[in-house]
């Protein structure tokens, strides 16, 4: 599959590596050597796929082009527009042209969210009562230094997007109930930490989210009515820990299984294979998840700007 790689930013570095030989040029309009300025003069016939990694604000009309020319795209998270039917006119497009249009979390293949997800579907957990995720790096001063990072509601879209995809790949649907009951721009324009929570449907779910982490890290702790399970830190962070807890009853020390993984985060090149195996398959365009985030993550943007500046 031939790709090429627009913005060539952190994230177009990193998808240009994993693309190996695949990749056949950079679009960037700010970067001298760039193959192309401009996505729409790259001759159709040079390419199949693109891995978008613009910021959001040119991500819908690059998007247009490239659906609607038939090339597949994998597209950075989070995919958003100035209204849903942003969203619902990409989704059309790309099934007219039989284009496959993924947006990339790549979350969802780190090894220990693969294991919670599949203890969650096993049912041995029972009934789950909570899920509550920390997220947190200590980019604040890189942000602020950007002009077009440090604006709108911050940390919110940025690291939010990938822990409300996350309840979603282990819990399925979820109530979209989400209120933010924190959000404070300590050292940086816009929200540089955020909590969310919503204490509505099963499980109940409480998400931190924060640039001011000066030593990366996440942590996960679900607890249910067999037991508990817990993730601590990320192979790109490593090491990585998941535990399983087993209840006992009417109380005492649960036996457990912990499982630690030192590796390199495997992730990207993990979710690269399977964009490429999803288009070589003809899977079909679905921005269903999409919609739903780009809803939950827009009201939940106004009330933390909103909340921001009541703080300060």
């Amino acid at each position: 599959m031939r790709a090429i790689i627009v913005g060539y930013g952190v994230q177009g570095k990193k998808r240009l590596r994993v693309a190996g030989a695949d990749g056949v040029g950079v679009v960037d309009p700010y970067l001298a050597e760039a193959r192309w300025k401009d996505v729409r003069a790259v001759p159709l016939d040079a390419y199949d796929a693109a891995l978008v990694c613009t910021p959001d604000e040119p991500k819908v009309e690059i998007l247009r082009h490239l659906l609607g020319h038939g090339k597949h795209v994998l597209v950075e998270k989070p995919l958003h527009g100035t209204h849903d039917e942003d969203l619902l006119e990409l989704e059309r497009t790309a099934r007219q042209t039989d284009a496959f249009c993924y947006t990339a979390y790549n979350h969802r293949f780190e090894p220990h969210y693969v294991r919670m997800r599949d203890l969650i579907r096993s049912g041995e957990l029972g009934r789950i009562y909570r899920c509550r995720m920390f997220y947190g790096n200590g980019t604040a001063r890189l942000v602020r230094d950007s002009a077009w990072r440090d604006q709108g509601a911050g940390v919110l879209p940025d690291l939010g997007s990938h822990l409300l995809d996350t309840c979603r790949f282990w819990f399925g649907e979820i109530d979209p109930g989400f209120v933010v009951t924190a959000a404070d721009c300590f050292e940086n324009h816009a929200p540089d930490h955020v909590v969310v929570a919503s204490e509505k449907g099963s499980p109940r779910i409480e998400l931190e989210i924060t640039l001011l982490m000066w030593r990366n890290h996440f942590t996960c702790d679900i607890l249910a009515e067999n037991g508990t399970a817990h993730i601590e830190s990320l192979c790109k962070w490593g090491p990585t820990t998941f535990t399983h807890r087993k209840r006992i009853l009417p109380s005492g020390r649960p036996p457990e299984e912990s499982i630690r993984l030192v590796q390199d985060d495997p992730t990207w090149e993990a979710e690269y294979l399977a964009f490429k195996q999803a288009c070589a398959s003809g899977a079909r365009t679905d921005l269903s998840s999409d919609l739903w985030l780009h809803r939950v993550l827009t009201r939940l943007g106004d009330d933390a700007i909103a909340l921001a500046k009541v703080s300060q």
